[in-house]
């Protein structure tokens, strides 16, 4: 009996996400600042489009809250992942995180005080972008520095987890906080809770480059990145799969538009417009959750195709949906499915690249996984204002499969891609 009980534990451990990372105390500080953030951030993510569509009516302006982002999320995504390179990482986070502290508490401000203004918004959301840019490469760069390459699945699925589970609660507490507190509030409670998580990233250890040299990264470092990542064709082409299912399948610019015109929220915000941006980090976070058998998938490449593929069917799914639960269910495995993909990919960059060249491989992951959804939010908006929402939704997803397949037949290395085999 205690040998069949002892057997279901470990199954069972088998399934479950592993927090073996946690043990590590410097990890462990890392990941308590994502754990605070993760709610609050989202916070601003839902409260941006929803004030921009509140001063304009239009979904087209919601989109081209994506092309501002856009910009400064190239531009400082791959500079700060150059930089990330050649300065302490402990010392460039805490920079990024106060100043996307300050810019959330200006964002607060202009909306407390009704200046009604699209393009003052726009301003402060390229400025969060900058930050932000600076700042997600850092953190990402810093985990392999913490934990030992065998834990790096482990590491990434804990890390990545901790942020769907912000991206599930914190769109639905702005559904429900935004018609109650008034939404300049979701601004403020971010900005607190970016000034909280300074101090477990103050304790973080010193992180200067392993080669002890530190100085000020150019544009000839981040050119060098653009050549190192020439050479890693698996690494390229990991990228490219993400552009294509971020570009052409994420619909996240339709959501203030569907939440009130197709399911009913009233003017104000309501609980649709919450469910619709939880939906995709519930289905990540289930995943996440019971991660513990991915370590064990060695046909990564394979892995990854497959979960971009059902990912474009779940928005196809999505768009269809007659009812918003139904549309919450398909964008709940489409979730699941880019959690999948997200572990992989970001596995098979933290294995492939050197620390030195980490930061810069992490700056273009960033530019991939952030910058994607950017432009996806200016070709959805602007699809969905000439054409309708759900055509818009529906061709997306399927665009994703098509495109997909042809990426697979242009980079046979990448489905022929095999981790190397757990001792």
């Amino acid at each position: 009996m205690d040998v069949e009980a002892g057997t279901r534990r470990k199954r069972f451990g088998s399934l479950v996400i592993d927090i073996e990372p946690l043990r590590n105390a410097p990890f462990r500080r890392l990941w308590a600042g994502t754990a605070v953030t993760a709610i609050g951030s989202q916070l601003t993510t839902v409260a941006v489009p929803k004030q921009v569509f509140d001063l304009t009516g239009s979904s087209a302006w919601v989109g081209l809250t994506g092309a501002v982002a856009l910009v400064p999320l190239l531009v400082f995504g791959l500079w700060g992942g150059a930089i990330a390179d050649t300065v302490d990482r402990r010392k460039l986070l805490i920079f990024g995180n106060t100043g996307i502290a300050l810019v959330s508490a200006m964002l607060w401000v202009q909306a407390a005080l009704n200046l009604g203004s699209v393009w003052l918004v726009l301003v402060l959301l390229a400025f969060n972008q900058a930050f932000f840019a600076i700042n997600m490469p850092t953190r990402g760069a810093i985990v392999a520095r913490l934990v030992a390459p065998e834990l790096l699945p482990a590491a990434t699925a804990l890390t990545s987890t901790m942020n769907m589970f912000g991206t599930v609660f914190g769109p639905m507490a702005a559904g429900a906080l935004m018609p109650v507190l008034g939404l300049p509030t979701l601004y403020l409670l971010d900005s607190i809770a970016l000034v909280i998580t300074l101090y477990p990233v103050w304790r973080l250890p010193a992180l200067p480059p392993l080669s002890g040299q530190v100085r000020r990264a150019g544009l000839r470092d981040v050119f060098d990145g653009f050549r190192y990542m020439a050479t890693q064709k698996v690494l390229l082409a990991s990228f490219v799969v993400d552009i294509i299912a971020m570009v052409a399948g994420m619909p996240r610019a339709l959501f203030p538009e569907m939440a009130e015109r197709t399911f009913g929220d009233p003017h104000g915000g309501g609980l649709a417009l919450g469910w619709l941006f939880a939906a995709i980090p519930i289905g990540s976070v289930v995943i996440g959750l019971l991660s513990g058998w991915l370590g064990r998938v060695r046909r990564q490449g394979v892995a990854v195709v497959v979960a971009i593929s059902l990912w474009g069917l779940g928005v196809a799914g999505f768009g269809l949906a007659g009812s918003l639960w139904l549309a919450v269910a398909f964008l709940v495995i489409g979730g699941a499915a880019d959690m999948v993909s997200a572990i992989y990919r970001q596995s098979i960059l933290q294995v492939a690249a050197t620390d030195e060249m980490r930061g810069r491989m992490s700056g273009a992951f960033i530019v991939v996984v952030a910058g994607g959804p950017r432009i996806a939010d200016v070709v959805h908006g602007w699809t969905g204002a000439a054409v309708g929402t759900r055509a818009a939704a529906t061709g997306g997803g399927l665009l994703v499969v098509v495109l997909i397949a042809v990426a697979v037949a242009a980079l046979p290395a990448f489905w022929r891609y095999r981790a190397a085999a757990v001792k």
